[in-house]
């Protein structure tokens, strides 16, 4: 990974994979303004499994001209009052699933909500910035290789 002292250089679009959710790839907005990331998804539903509430959703992944729909579960962490950019405040699910961002892997905290009108299927929010030790250089996009998958994956 590119770096800057100890902190990792990204710019304002990168490409993130979530392998828990068998998410390969996607392109995410960072966004500091933002404190949590956030994760387009729909048919959001809560069930038990194993004594704890768990979330199955679809996320969506892929562009309007190339639309790409992962089904995924995931255990849910918590409820979070969020307002979005248009200034409504929404209850969100929130799962935490590892992320992975160029050759580096840490977890980060989603809030499942509808982005179908928002290019970005994915914003990066600043805690998961703080979390994985990054610094935005805004003058840059997609400063970071590939998410590589394969090097985090179970099996």
């Amino acid at each position: 990974m590119k770096t800057f002292d100890h902190l990792n250089v990204i710019g304002l679009r990168e490409w993130i994979g979530l392998p828990e959710l068998g998410i390969d790839k996607v392109r995410a907005k960072v966004d500091s303004g933002a404190r949590t990331s956030a994760l387009h998804a729909s048919d959001i539903e809560t069930f038990q499994h194993d004594g704890e509430t768990w979330v199955r959703f679809l996320a969506h992944t892929g562009t309007l001209r190339k639309p790409r729909h992962t089904p995924c579960e995931a255990r849910l962490v918590s409820y979070k009052r969020i307002r979005s950019s248009n200034g409504q405040l929404q209850e969100r699910h929130v799962i935490r699933t590892p992320m992975v961002l160029g050759d580096q892997c840490w977890e980060v905290d989603f809030t499942l909500t509808c982005r179908q009108s928002m290019r970005y299927r994915v914003l990066l929010g600043c805690t998961a910035m703080l979390d994985g030790q990054l610094v935005i250089n805004p003058g840059l996009r997609f400063v970071q290789a590939q998410p590589q998958i394969d090097r985090f994956t179970k099996g």
